[in-house]
Parts: structure tokens; sequence; C-alpha cells
């Protein structure tokens, strides 16, 4: 597929994909919206890691109020369902490690985009802003969901009906994202991140995620189960082999991702 408003890279086992309306703020649209979901099911097929950032000065200003014609008479429910649940379940179910690289704004459905990603890293410069209320609206694209999750009930409501920028930073210590760092190492550190999941045991790692978020529903002793299961998985494939012998032998183990 051709992409006309986002670029796809893939090196070193790392795909790079980058929303690309800077004069627009990368505001998604409709065609960025199905671009994202091909790209991202290309990428798990490709590449070991997939690391999403906004070209220009900002990650993403959420919903392009202009696309389409009449902003005030929109479908948003069908908008919703048909092209940003197939766009963040893809993101969200990638079969590969994800991280979301924030250098600057990432507003409405831009900010929660960014969060449907395993590991978000932000610039301490950037921020974040849940501005639906502004308009009149919900937090969406999964906003109601990831927020109380990550930040907490009392911070996750503070942000949707004030609508306050939040930090990098402030992000970062509220447990809303990863990380944060300044924005002259940001490019370093986010490739150093990717480059260090992309030799990693992807095989694991895919566990590891389906781990962590069954975790959210299950009983003491149905974890303890699930972690048994594929704890039992991960030690048949050739990462763990070679984890051990490389700890064994006191070298850096070399993964293949099997």
């Amino acid at each position: 597929m051709d992409y006309a408003v986002i670029r796809l890279e893939t090196a070193n086992n790392v795909a790079t994909l980058t929303l690309d309306r800077p004069e627009m703020k990368n505001a998604l649209n409709v065609q960025m919206r199905a671009e994202i979901t091909h790209a991202v099911k290309a990428a798990e097929r490709d590449a070991r890691v997939l690391v999403i950032g906004g070209a220009g000065d900002a990650f993403c200003s959420g919903q392009d109020l202009g696309d389409g014609g009449n902003a005030t008479n929109l479908d948003l429910e069908r908008t919703l369902r048909d092209e940003y649940v197939p766009m963040l379940k893809a993101i969200f179910e990638c079969k590969v490690p994800t991280i979301c690289a924030v250098h600057g704004a990432a507003a409405g459905a831009g900010a929660n985009l960014a969060l449907a990603a395993d590991v978000v890293i932000a610039a301490e410069e950037a921020y974040f802003i849940q501005a639906f209320t502004r308009i009149g609206l919900i937090p969406d694209a999964g906003g109601t969901y990831w927020l109380p999750r990550q930040m907490g009930a009392a911070k996750a409501m503070g942000a949707a009906l004030f609508g306050d920028k939040i930090t990098g930073r402030q992000a970062a210590d509220w447990g809303m994202i990863y990380e944060a760092v300044p924005l002259k190492e940001f490019d370093t550190h986010v490739a150093k991140r990717a480059l260090h999941l992309a030799a990693g045991p992807t095989a694991a790692y895919a566990r590891v995620k389906t781990a962590m978020r069954g975790s959210f529903e299950n009983t003491l002793d149905e974890q303890l189960a699930t972690e048994a299961r594929l704890q039992g998985e991960c030690g048949k494939t050739r990462d763990f082999q070679e984890g051990v012998l490389a700890f064994l032998q006191k070298r850096p183990a070399k993964y293949e991702g099997r």
C-alpha cells in the first residue's frame, strides 16, 4: 500500500510509523486512520518492534474537525466504531512491542492513540490534553479505558473534566506514561529503547502483554494459572534456550525472536 499521510520505514528490525501531516499538526482524518491500521499490521509482520511518532512540532492534535465537511454534523458514533476502533485495536493487539514517541502536543484522540501503545516515551516539554469537554464531548479513542487504569481514577477524572495540559514530566510522575526525557535527548533515547526491544525475546514480550492485561480481570488464582501456562510456552522457545546458555556462558544473549 502506498501511504500519503503517514510514513513507514523499517531498519534493524525496528518499524517506524510517522504521522505525516505536519501542516495540520498530524490531525487524524479518514485516510490517516486507514493508513495507520494497515501500517501497524504490516509492521508486526516485518519487524520486532514498532515505534509510532509524529512529523513536525506536534505528535497528533486529534480528530481533524474539518475532515468531511460540516464539523457540527459528524456521525461520531460511526466514525469511532468503523474507523477508530480498528486502528486502536491494531495498535493495542500488535504482536510486537509498541512504543509511542511523543515529542510535542498530543491532544484529544491523539493523546489516547498514544496510550494505546505498550510504552509511551515523551519529551519532558511535550504535553497531553483531554480536550474533549472544551467542545462538549467526552474522552474517546480509548481514553476512558486507559486513563483510569494508568493514572488512577482521581487524576483521570480531573484530566477529563478540566482538560488541563499534562506535561510529559507530569505524565511520567503520575504513571500515565512510562518515562519522560529532555527534548534534546529524545530521539537518541527512543532509538536506544527500540533497538533494545528489537534485539530481545519477542515471543516472551508478546506473553508479557497478555499476562499484564489479563490481570485486571483475573482473580489471583486465575492469574497464577495464566502465568504458569504462558511461562510453560516461553520455556519451549529457542529464545529461552539461548537466554539460559548466554547466562551460563556469561555472554550477551543473541535472541532470534522465536
